[in-house]
C-alpha cells in the first residue's frame, strides 16, 4: 500500500511546514544574538522579531509559540558567559533568566498571530510592543535588578531614538523598536483588507518619523552656554583588591589620595574615585575623613570617595564628598544592592544634592542607576551634574556605563561615572559620550575632561512612567478583546 501524499518525505507541503519555522527561528535568534547583550549592534534589534512575526500566522498555534520561544532562548545565549563567568550564577538560575523571557516572547508572538488571523493588523502591531513594555515595566518595579534586561539599552549608540526617553522614559525606546517589526509584519500579512494595511503602515511610519524627528531636533538644540567643571576620574581594572580591615583599607585609600593629587595637578576641580575601595569600621572612618579632607585641601578640588563602612556582617555602601575647604560636604548611602554580593549592606533612603558655584550636583552609586525612579528625584531637584562611583564586572563595562547614560537623557543632566573593572565616562544630557577610558582589564586608568553642569528639565522627570502605564492599560484592553472573541 502506498503512503498518503501528505506523509511523503518529498511532499513540498511537509518540507515547507518544517523549513519555514526553522528558517524564521534561525534568523530571529541570530539577530538577537548580535543585536542584544553586552555589546549590541543596535540596528539588528529593530529587525530581529520580524521573521518569527511574519511566519507565525502560517503556523499552528503550538508551533508558532515554540518557534518564537526557541528563537529568543538561542539569542539569549550571548549573556551566558557573563552570568556564568563574571557573576558566577548557578546554571538553574541562568536557565531561568533565559527560559522566562523566552516563554513571554512566545506568548507575545501568539497574541500578534491571533489578531492577524482575525484580520486585525492594527491591533496586532500594537499588541506586540505593548506586551513587551508591560513585561519590562513589571520587572522594573518587582525585580532587584530594575531595568537591567531592557531592550531599550540596545539603542545606546543610536542617539536620535534615545531622545524619546526625555518624554516617556526607556519605555518609549522599547515600544518604538518593537513597533517597527510588528507594524511591518502586520502590514505584509495576508489577512486583513488593503485599506487597513495602508492605514497601519502610514500610522506606524508617522509615529516612528515623529520619534526620530524629535530626536534629531533635540540633538541639534543642545544649549551651548553652560558652566563646566574639569573632572578627574580614576579606578583600577584587574586585579581590584577589596581590603576588609582598617589598616589595609587605609593603605589603599592613601594610594587613591595620591592619584587624586595627580589628577588635580592636571587641572581637575572635581575628582571621582570608584565604589567600595575597601571596608572601614565605624571607628576607622574618622581616619578616612582626615585623609581626604587634607587631600582635598591640598588639591584645591572636591573629592568623592566610595567605601563600605561597618562590619563584615552589616555595613553601608557610601560615597563621601570632601570639599576644597577641607570638610566632608555630603555622604550618600547606596539604595539598590547587587543581589548575592551586597546582601549584608543596609540600603540608603535619602538622596544627596549640593548647591555649588557651577550648578547643582547630586550623587548615586553604581546599581542605583539601573532604577529610573531614583534618578527622577535628582531631575526634580534641578541637578545638572551627577557623580557616580561604581564597580562593574569587567565584561559588562560598556553596557552598565551606557545604562547610566540613559538616566541623564531621561532627566536632563550630565553624568560622570568612575567604575572599577568597567569604564570611566563623562556623558551629557543628550547621551553623548564626552570622554571615556577603558578600565575593564587594565591595571588602572585615569581621565581628565570638562563636564558641563547643565540641567534641562524634561517631561519624563515631571510625569514619570505614564507611558509604561499606558502600555499596561492598552495590553489589558487588547487581551480583553481577544478573550471575548
Amino acid at each position: 500500500m502506498s503512503s498518503p501524499p501528505d506523509a511523503s518525505p518529498a511532499n513540498p507541503i511537509v518540507k515547507k511546514s518544517v523549513l519555514l519555522p526553522a528558517v524564521g527561528m534561525a534568523a530571529t535568534s541570530a539577530m538577537l544574538l548580535w543585536g542584544t547583550g553586552l555589546h549590541p549592534l543596535w540596528w539588528l534589534t529593530w529587525l530581529a522579531p520580524f521573521p518569527v512575526l511574519m511566519i507565525s500566522p502560517r503556523l499552528p498555534r503550538g508551533r508558532a509559540f515554540w518557534t518564537a520561544a526557541l528563537a529568543w532562548f538561542l539569542g539569549s545565549l550571548n549573556m551566558w558567559p557573563y552570568f556564568l563567568k563574571a557573576i558566577a550564577l548557578p546554571i538553574p538560575i541562568v536557565l531561568l533568566f533565559s527560559a522566562g523571557p523566552s516563554w513571554l516572547f512566545g506568548s507575545a508572538v501568539l497574541l500578534f498571530r491571533a489578531f492577524i488571523r482575525r484580520g486585525k493588523p492594527g491591533k496586532a502591531a500594537l499588541s506586540f510592543p505593548a506586551f513587551w513594555v508591560t513585561f519590562e515595566y513589571v520587572l522594573n518595579v518587582t525585580s532587584r535588578n530594575g531595568t537591567f534586561p531592557n531592550l531599550g539599552y540596545t539603542q545606546m549608540d543610536f542617539l536620535p531614538v534615545l531622545q524619546v526617553a526625555s518624554l516617556v522614559g526607556i519605555w518609549g525606546i522599547t515600544f518604538s523598536l518593537l513597533l517597527f517589526p510588528a507594524g511591518a509584519a502586520a502590514a505584509l500579512s495576508r489577512p486583513g483588507t488593503p485599506q487597513r494595511k495602508v492605514r497601519l503602515a502610514a500610522a506606524a511610519g508617522a509615529f516612528l518619523a515623529l520619534v526620530l524627528g524629535f530626536g534629531a531636533w533635540r540633538l541639534m538644540s543642545t544649549p551651548q552656554c553652560a558652566p563646566s567643571v574639569k573632572v578627574g576620574l580614576t579606578a583600577t581594572g584587574l586585579p581590584s583588591p577589596f581590603p576588609a580591615d582598617d589598616s589595609a583599607t587605609m593603605q589603599l585609600l592613601q594610594i587613591y589620595a595620591d592619584k587624586a593629587a595627580g589628577l588635580a595637578a592636571q587641572g581637575a576641580e572635581l575628582i571621582i574615585l570608584p565604589e567600595k575601595i575597601g571596608l572601614i569600621s565605624d571607628q576607622g572612618s574618622a581616619q578616612v575623613d582626615a585623609l581626604f579632607a587634607a587631600a582635598a585641601t591640598r588639591a584645591k578640588a572636591s573629592i568623592v570617595v566610595g567605601l563600605d563602612r561597618g562590619t563584615r556582617a552589616q555595613r553601608v555602601n557610601e560615597a563621601r564628598l570632601y570639599s576644597p575647604g577641607g570638610t566632608r560636604a555630603a555622604v550618600y548611602d547606596k539604595h539598590h544592592m547587587v543581589p548575592g554580593f551586597e546582601d549584608v549592606d543596609r540600603p540608603g533612603t535619602t538622596i544627596a544634592v549640593l548647591d555649588q558655584a557651577s550648578g547643582v550636583w547630586g550623587m548615586q552609586i553604581c546599581k542605583d542607576m539601573d532604577f529610573p525612579s531614583l534618578s527622577r528625584q535628582y531631575g526634580a531637584k534641578g541637578v545638572g551634574l551627577l557623580l557616580v562611583p561604581a564597580w562593574d564586572f569587567t565584561l559588562d563595562g560598556w553596557l552598565h556605563s551606557r545604562m547610566a547614560v540613559l538616566r541623564g537623557v531621561e532627566n536632563g543632566f550630565t553624568i560622570v561615572r568612575s567604575a572599577k573593572q568597567g569604564a570611566l565616562a563623562v556623558s551629557d544630557d543628550r547621551g553623548r559620550i564626552l570622554a571615556e577610558a577603558d578600565c575593564e582589564t587594565a591595571a588602572s586608568a585615569a581621565l581628565v575632561a570638562a563636564a558641563p553642569v547643565r540641567h534641562d528639565s524634561t517631561p519624563y522627570t515631571h510625569l514619570g512612567d505614564w507611558f509604561a502605564w499606558l502600555n499596561v492599560a492598552g495590553l489589558a484592553a487588547l487581551l480583553f478583546v481577544q478573550r471575548r472573541r
